[in-house]
């Protein structure tokens, strides 16, 4: 069976590494990062990854910008949400557009396995 592709994309490096650790420990593989939605929409292009796991608030582009560009060129893309926003108007938008899931700051490996393996 062909390893799940994930295109994490997070202003925080930080926040990329404590995904990508986690992304890798339930058996899928990094093949992108990107710290604001303009480059995430150029990666997603060139690597056609399975799933996107897309921070909300970043410079340049946010994640619902990015979600929404990103949907109009995929539709079938499975992008989820990761945010410290609780906020249930910011999820509902990014359901709206098309995220296939949230998982919230701070978040476990188990939160981000459950998220994943869902899609």
């Amino acid at each position: 069976m062909k390893k799940k592709t994930v295109l994490i994309v997070d202003d925080s490096a930080f926040m990329r590494r404590l995904l990508r650790e986690a992304v890798t420990s339930i058996g899928f593989v990094v093949v992108g990062e990107a710290r604001n939605g303009k480059i995430a929409l150029a990666k997603y292009k060139e690597l056609k990854p399975n799933i996107v796991t897309m921070d909300v608030v970043m410079e340049e582009m946010n994640g619902i910008e990015a979600l929404s560009r990103i949907m109009g060129h995929d539709p079938k893309a499975k992008v989820v949400m990761v945010s410290s926003m609780g906020q249930e108007l910011v999820v509902k938008d990014a359901i709206i557009l098309g995220a296939k899931g949230f998982i919230l700051k701070p978040f476990n490996t188990q939160q981000i396995a459950n998220a994943l393996k869902k899609l």
